[in-house]
């Protein structure tokens, strides 16, 4: 359903509502990029969690960020803020109920959303379904976002890729870091991998003993490994070391821009699914995604550069990951083994030896 057509030469303010994970905020990436190259003059703001923001730190796309933080006092002065900001066309990448209200506090006279969000009679511009705009069955989630802009007139049948901004500020204060813990100039590592062995859930997560096999991989062929997690999931990194005789830098207090600014100088990124994944995805740097219970053709790389998603199919999946209701246990992640992603690391560097690293 659409109600009065857009005029695109009247609009001067647009909102995205993209509300949720880091991953999420990513994979929006490519509708700020065709809502700046269709709207070369407009301002073009992004709403994402307050912890989400810094991932986008310099982005050319969007040119303000507006993160709510918790509680429902800072969530009312941010609806007012948005108010304020008079947007002509408000697009909602995410069907939550606080992103509706969001959209709705907006008072745009365009609300862009689909048919199967909650309140969808708050939007005037309602698509059905991203498959029934792309005519085929399986979406990624990056074609859901675009199928919202190019529903209303957007060119996107070009399907642009996830992008971030390196910033020379998280380069240097990311190489201070490693210096400082790790004793070692980024320029004096040599080719490295970037690895990320946590998950989310456990059915997302592969063993840390798996990926210390990987990392003895690497070192035979001439890689080395940094890895990083968050300080919770520092377990797993302790883990890691431990199993591996290979050495590893390992860090846990990483920044999310100096996390793309360090993916940006990998030579490939190893990985379970994550919105890590997605990030190193973003700055076009060759990847190998270890796929448990989620949808792979949802959640694959968004990307040019060479990819590879390795998993061991189930009836089950995708399931919603918090538990395994089918076995008790994600046999999904256990099963796949440590010669699947060493032989899908061979074919991606392989790829990326035949043509230049795709950048962003």
């Amino acid at each position: 359903m659409r109600t009065a057509e857009i005029d695109w030469n009247r609009v001067r303010r647009v909102l995205v509502v993209r509300l949720r994970s880091i991953g999420d905020t990513v994979l929006a990436t490519p509708s700020l990029v065709a809502l700046r190259r269709f709207l070369p003059e407009s301002e073009i703001d992004i709403l994402v969690e307050d912890w989400v923001a810094p991932v986008l730190d310099d982005f050319e796309g969007a040119g303000r960020l507006v993160a709510p933080a918790g509680g429902a006092l800072s969530r009312l002065a941010t609806a007012r803020e948005i108010r304020r900001r008079n947007y002509d066309v408000v697009f909602n990448l995410h069907g939550g109920t606080t992103a509706t209200f969001f959209a709705r506090a907006s008072g745009a006279p365009h609300r862009v959303g689909y048919e199967n969000y909650h309140y969808s009679f708050l939007y005037n511009h309602r698509l059905s379904s991203a498959k029934d705009f792309w005519k085929r069955e399986k979406t990624h989630s990056a074609e859901q976002q675009l199928a919202l802009l190019g529903f209303v007139g957007i060119p996107v049948n070009d399907l642009p890729k996830s992008r971030l901004t390196v910033s020379e500020k998280a380069l240097n204060s990311g190489e201070q870091k490693l210096m400082e813990q790790g004793g070692k100039h980024l320029d004096k590592l040599g080719e490295f991998v970037l690895m990320h062995p946590a998950a989310a859930f456990d059915t997302k997560e592969w063993a840390a003993e798996n990926f210390a096999r990987v990392a003895e991989f690497l070192q035979s062929i001439g890689l080395t490994t940094i890895a990083i997690a968050t300080p919770q999931e520092r377990r797993v990194l302790d883990n890691l070391k431990a199993q591996s005789s290979a050495p590893i830098y390992a860090f846990d207090n990483f920044t999310l821009p100096e996390i793309t600014a360090l993916a940006s100088r990998a030579r490939l990124f190893v990985g379970n699914d994550s919105g890590i994944a997605h990030m190193a995805a973003a700055t076009g740097t060759p990847s190998v995604v270890i796929f448990g219970s989620s949808n792979r053709h949802h959640w694959r790389p968004w990307t040019d550069a060479p990819n590879e998603v390795v998993f061991e199919g189930f009836n089950c999946q995708p399931c919603p990951g918090f538990e395994c209701k089918e076995f008790g246990e994600p046999r999904c992640i256990h099963n796949v083994t440590v010669e699947s992603v060493t032989d899908a690391i061979g074919r991606v560097l392989a790829k990326e030896r035949a043509g230049p690293k795709a950048r962003s």
